[in-house]
């Protein structure tokens, strides 16, 4: 058979290219195969540190059927140490300005290729998974999860962990009874189970109640008694808010976040004519906030609507210009909705800006939901994500915040969803204007815009605990709970565990947290920076929102709205800010 002069090149060079494709391949694919045995059942490693500090012998009421449905459960993926090294020196780099690598984000497709486990890998855990009856949903993009579901009959066999019903404040939740195992072949590449309960996220906002304009005098007051605080109320609307903090000059120069996105995390949909009210009420442009559903729309959902309406109202009340994307996902058996929302956030890369305001302390995360937000948020920041949480409404214990008690007892902690050295930890602050009203609030609002602030106003500590107060005792005056109502932040200290599942140590304190008044702890310190945040006490200001199903009619300054605190708000205000940041530098900014 005779061949063109072409064909004949082609096929002398057919090795050439085929290990010219080959080499190329191995470029873009250098991660090696971790998972080197074959899987035994009978070889086994437990994951310690996984069972929530509530899961415990006198909240236990039995055994869950086997056939309780557990929903988008996530296997959280573990990094070699020299991807690890490798990420730490790429997010530097994507620090420094004198670097080829600043500012050079990933895509989660790129990073998953970069700093996920081999593909070889990846089908060795898919593999047993649906060898043990789980369905697998989907590989994250960036491959730090893999989402998957099955029954409680399923986790005890496969994870060697019985699911049961515990009754907790005479509310009942699922969760595992024991810490899971998995096979000793998956372990180099299988970090845990991110959760396997659904005790509640806290959401990190304090309501004070509804509030109207009175017709005869033009003041604002409650409608409805609020015991312990005074009669005058100064509230700090959109307008008043960028008057303290400076922002007018950048609206009127035309930065107001107009181009970017600010992704917001959510486990309930909500009312959008609240955000449009809102916006009216406040002399705001018409904005509404995108809904993004990841998975079956959950609808309203009771006590969590408040902090998702506060949350798009807020970010889009510094940045009015920006688009909110609230992104909403069910909660499951075992799985929190805000979870869910995060990773869709991140591995979507939908947004500069991340915003979450839900919180939980480090020892009830365990040792797969702290790894699970350091991955993560290292993700993020390595596409150039702003990740902003609050670090949390009780002051000094977290660990304490909604057990209805008015007192600390598990001592310092802090909220684990805040506390990993990727992500910016939003605190609050408290206006130091109690003896001098009339110097920073005018007597009479704005027609439009309804502001009354006339320059910034110094801020303290936020602290309306009853420590705060100096008066022991006050939380039976003023209400359960009101003795740890303060500012969160502290130390971080039980980040990391050791082989027991016992806390050993917080996180490092990261290089860039230095400067005057940084403690010399050693641990990563919250928050990183605060804005206004208090709740009412002792200088009666606060954030005005709007919800109309909490009013029983349209909201407006007669009709009347609500009023709130928290660091949940002062995360929110902070996102819209990093908004303006990135309109005017034209790029994302990473942590």
């Amino acid at each position: 058979m005779r061949f063109s002069p072409l064909r004949r090149a082609l096929i002398a060079w057919a090795p050439c290219i085929l290990f010219t494709f080959l080499a190329a391949n191995a470029q873009e694919n250098p991660v090696p195969a971790r998972v080197a045995q074959a899987v035994n059942e009978q070889v086994r490693v437990a994951l310690r540190g996984n069972t929530h500090p509530l899961a415990r012998a006198e909240n236990d009421r039995g055994l869950a059927p086997d056939d309780l449905p557990l929903r988008r459960m996530l296997l959280l993926l573990k990094r070699s140490p020299e991807q690890q090294l490798s990420l730490a020196r790429l997010l530097d780099e994507q620090q420094d300005k004198s670097s080829a690598n600043y500012h050079h984000w990933l895509t989660p497709e790129e990073f998953g290729e970069r700093f996920g486990p081999a593909d070889e890998d990846i089908q060795a855990v898919t593999d047993w998974l649906g060898s043990q009856g789980f369905q697998v949903n989907k590989v994250a993009a960036g491959r730090t999860v893999i989402e998957f579901s099955g029954t409680a009959g399923e986790v005890r066999a496969a994870l060697r962990t019985p699911m049961h019903r515990y009754s907790v404040q005479g509310k009942s939740y699922w969760a595992n009874a024991s810490d899971p195992q998995i096979p000793a072949a998956l372990a180099p590449v299988v970090a845990g189970v991110v959760s396997l309960n659904n005790f509640p996220r806290q959401p990190l906002l304090y309501s004070l109640g509804a509030f109207a304009r009175s017709k005869q005098t033009g003041q604002i007051e409650p409608l409805y008694t609020l015991p312990y605080y005074g009669t005058n109320y100064y509230i700090l609307g959109p307008y008043d808010f960028a008057k303290v903090y400076n922002v007018l000059p950048l609206w009127d120069s035309g930065i107001d976040g107009s181009g970017v996105a600010i992704a917001v995390v959510a486990e309930t949909n909500i009312n959008l004519a609240d955000a449009a009210q809102f916006r009216a009420m406040w002399g705001l442009p018409p904005n509404p906030p995108q809904i993004i559903l990841n998975g079956p729309d959950p609808g309203i959902v009771p006590g969590d609507e408040s902090e998702a309406a506060t949350d798009v109202q807020w970010a889009g009340a510094v940045a009015k210009g920006a688009t909110i994307d609230l992104v909403v996902s069910e909660s499951t058996e075992t799985s929190y909705g805000t979870d869910l929302s995060a990773l869709y956030i991140i591995d979507n890369n939908i947004a500069p800006i991340m915003s979450e305001s839900y919180g939980a302390c480090e020892d009830s995360l365990g040792t797969a939901g702290n790894a699970f937000f350091r991955t993560l948020w290292q993700q993020a920041a390595a596409q150039g994500i702003t990740v902003l949480v609050s670090s949390g409404d009780s002051g000094s214990d977290t660990c304490d915040y909604g057990t209805g008690l008015d007192f600390a007892t598990t001592g310092l902690s802090v909220n684990g969803i805040a506390s990993t050295p990727f992500n910016v930890a939003v605190g609050g602050t408290d206006f130091n204007d109690v003896s001098s009203f009339s110097t920073y609030w005018s007597s009479t609002n704005d027609p439009v815009t309804q502001a009354a602030a006339k320059s910034y106003i110094p801020e303290n500590t936020w602290n309306s605990s009853c420590a705060g107060a100096g008066l022991f005792g006050c939380a039976s005056l003023v209400g359960n709970g009101l003795d740890l109502l303060a500012a969160g932040g502290g130390p971080s200290d039980c980040s990391t565990r050791d082989a027991s599942g016992a806390c050993v140590s917080g996180y490092a304190k990261p290089a860039w947290q230095t400067g005057p008044g940084v403690p010399s702890d050693g641990v990563r310190d919250l928050p990183d920076i605060s804005l206004f945040a208090a709740a009412s006490s002792p200088s009666n200001s606060f954030y005005p929102y709007c919800q109309e199903d909490v009013i029983g009619a349209a909201c407006g300054f007669y009709s009347g709205f609500l009023g709130a605190g928290g660091t949940s708000i002062s995360a929110q205000a902070f996102a819209g800010v990093m908004a303006l940041v990135v309109q005017k530098t034209g790029e994302r900014q990473g942590n």
